[in-house]
């Protein structure tokens, strides 16, 4: 008499083979997750209250970045700030702050994107009162020491106040330029004797 037994071993290892496969199939067809969506653009890191400070090579402070939030974006690289104060130093020269609702840094911190209310202030100094610069929207190149608006502009100076549109300065130099539609109204520093 034959044992059936020896003759179901192989039949039960080929069915767990096959269901092995199967599974294994059904594992590879299922679908690939889809790749990091490289379209979006959400923040990767979060400061608040947060001063940056940059100096040049001698070592001193060039200018410092003050804000209560900041949301970074590594897709571009770039940086929103709410509500912006860049204060900007140089030893022969009154300081010269930028306040705004907004900014954008873009990456490296080249070109840093003021927007929302944006005040431009030069301290007053000696004889000459404080100069306050009014404008929508302001593009920074803190390194370099300029900025430019194709937007109106307003700027006081004591009593005396500078309407126009489209501005572009040179905090080297404290060359200001208004460039179409200036209208204004100014007093001398001093009076006549």
């Amino acid at each position: 008499m034959k044992r059936w037994t020896g003759q179901v071993y192989p039949i039960v290892l080929l069915s767990l083979l096959a269901a092995l496969s199967y599974w294994l199939q059904q594992v590879l067809d299922q679908p690939v997750a889809p790749p990091p969506d490289k379209t979006r653009h959400d923040p990767d890191t979060v400061a608040e209250n947060f001063t940056v400070r940059r100096f040049d090579p001698e070592g001193r402070l060039r200018y410092r970045l003050i804000a209560p939030r900041m949301l970074h974006y590594g897709d571009d690289d770039s940086s929103l700030i709410e509500n912006p104060l860049l204060v900007q130093t140089r030893p022969d020269a009154p300081d010269m702050t930028l306040a705004a609702e907004r900014a954008v840094v873009a990456a490296e911190g080249e070109t840093v994107f003021f927007w929302g209310d944006v005040v431009a202030t030069r301290a007053a100094s000696g004889d000459r009162p404080e100069m306050v610069a009014r404008m929508p929207d302001l593009t920074v190149q803190p390194d370099a020491g300029t900025a430019f608006t194709d937007g109106p502009v307003e700027i006081t100076r004591g009593q005396s106040w500078t309407r126009g549109v489209g501005l572009s300065l040179d905090n080297n130099t404290s060359v200001l330029v208004l460039k179409s539609q200036v209208t204004g109204l100014l007093y001398p520093s001093k009076a006549p004797r």
